[in-house]
Order: structure tokens, then sequence, then C-alpha cells
């Protein structure tokens, strides 16, 4: 197991946004395969890891396991059970905070990113906080590990909204994971992509059928992805669950909290309070 992040260089690119790295002209609506998918988000997030980790770090915490914006916590919501003793892999880590939390909690976490410089801060993070745990840099859909590895495998917003083929990402954690062991994987709510990413009154206001599965894409000049989103229904994220030969145990869908008035990108207490914004499925590999 190596941190991959410990060699990463990500040149000069101060004051440089992701979009003006990547040469971002436009978006776009079109098929996109599972490769150039994993190019796009690979190098948006290493575009975007500075900018996004300035805004966000205080809602991720350096420490803590922050489920959703709707700041659900596994401290208290507990979707993955007792993690003493436990081998747990984070698919998309991010900086893994939550995969530091995991092993304060006694448990031994592996994270898993696909992009070197959020695995960068994740182990500069792991040294300030002095919780320290093994990275891996990877793609969600091929886990580079052994069969029947893990106890329990866990997402917070990472990659599986972001492949394109969730299917395999499902029978890759199936097959990683013990009999018995626990995939927990939180998602943007499917119903939000009929509606505009604004938090406010124009975001309120549907703008495309529910069941129009064409990504979502931030193109350059040439028309390749420089950014990919892939929608999925409720019904598609069970299907691909089932098929895996997971078992579904719930779905959570967080409440908006009373007090909470932290806008996070599209997300927002005038939108939370009237649908929901993230959608958590609770699955176990049959014993």
């Amino acid at each position: 197991m190596n941190d991959a992040a410990q060699d990463v260089s990500d040149g000069d690119r101060t004051g440089a946004s992701a979009e003006a790295l990547l040469g971002t002209a436009g978006i776009a609506r079109r098929e996109v395969g599972s490769a150039e998918s994993q190019r796009a988000s690979r190098a948006w997030w290493d575009a975007d890891a500075d900018d996004y980790l300035g805004e966000h770090s205080a809602d991720i915490g350096q420490v803590d396991f922050v489920w959703s914006p709707e700041a659900l916590r596994e401290a208290d919501a507990r979707l993955l059970g007792d993690v003493a003793g436990r081998r747990v892999l984070e698919v998309g880590c991010g900086s893994a905070p939550c995969s530091r939390w995991l092993a304060t909690q006694g448990a031994s976490p592996v994270g898993l990113d696909l992009s070197a410089a959020m695995l960068r801060h994740a182990r500069a993070a792991g040294v300030a906080s002095g919780v320290a745990v093994p990275l891996v840099l990877a793609g969600a859909e091929y886990l580079p590990f052994a069969d029947a590895s893990f106890d329990i495998a866990c997402s917070a917003y990472g990659a599986v909204p972001f492949v394109a083929d969730p299917g395999r990402v499902m029978r890759e954690v199936h097959r990683v994971l013990r009999p018995g062991g626990r995939w927990v994987f939180a998602v943007n709510h499917p119903m939000r992509w009929v509606f505009p990413d604004d938090p406010g009154p124009d975001g309120l206001v549907v703008g495309q059928s529910y069941f129009d599965r064409t990504p979502y894409l931030e193109v350059d000049d040439d028309g390749a992805a420089t950014y990919v989103e892939h929608h999925r229904t409720m019904g598609d994220r069970i299907r691909d669950v089932v098929a895996a030969g997971l078992v579904l145990d719930d779905v959570v869908e967080p409440e908006w909290p009373d007090g909470h008035e932290r806008i996070w990108g599209q997300w927002s207490p005038l939108r939370g309070k009237l649908f929901p914004g993230t959608a958590i499925f609770v699955t176990h590999r049959p014993a």
C-alpha cells in the first residue's frame, strides 16, 4: 500500500481557477465513456483541489466524517456501525478527513482517490493533525485490492456521481468486501438533476427531465470534457446495488437541520427545506 501523494508536484497555479487552468469554454450534453470521464475528473480535481478545500475545509473538517452538506455526521448517524478493529476503504476520499476520523475510532482505514492533488492535501493534513492514514491513487471503477480485503467501504460524495459506470463501482466494492461487509455511499439526490445548480429561488424551478441521463459536461474549445457529472435515477442506483449482489438496507435522505444556514454550492436552507439534496445508500454484502 503506497502513499501515492508523496511525490506530487502541481506546479504554479497561484490565483488560477480550475476553469482557467483547464481551458473551460462552455457547457455540453453528450454521452461520455469511462476513460474520458476519468481523465476529466482527475484533471478537474487536481486543478480545483486548492480552491475547493480553501472554501470547504471548515465544512468537512480535518478529522471528521461529514456525510453531506446537510451536516449529517457519522458520529451521530452511525451508518457504518461499529468500526473499531475493522479495515475500512474510503472510495473517493479527497483530502481524507473521513478516513482520519475513522482512524480515531479504532478502525484501520485506507483512503483512495484519483486526484494526486487531493491526496497531497490528505498527506499534509495527516501530518498536521497527527492522524496519518494509508493513501492510494486510483479510480473507483477498478479497485487495486484483493478480493474480500475490507470489512467496510464508504464514500461521502466521492467518485460515484462522477463515474460513467457506477454499476462497475458497485461490483468492485462487492468484490473487495468480506462477506457481511457494509458499503455506504452518499450522492447528490437524484431528483436534484431536474433543478438548476442555484441555491436561490431560480433553483426551485424545474429545468429538465428527471429521466434524461445525458451527462453534464464542461468542455474546452476542442469539445474535450474538463468536468463531468453523471445522473442516475433513484431506480438506477438501486438496480446497480442489487445487480452487484449487494443487499439494500436503507436509503437515508437527510433533512435540512434547523439553524443550519450554510450555503454549499447548490445546497442551501431555502432548497433544503423543500426537497432532499442528498441520498445515502446503506448496503451490505450478504454473508
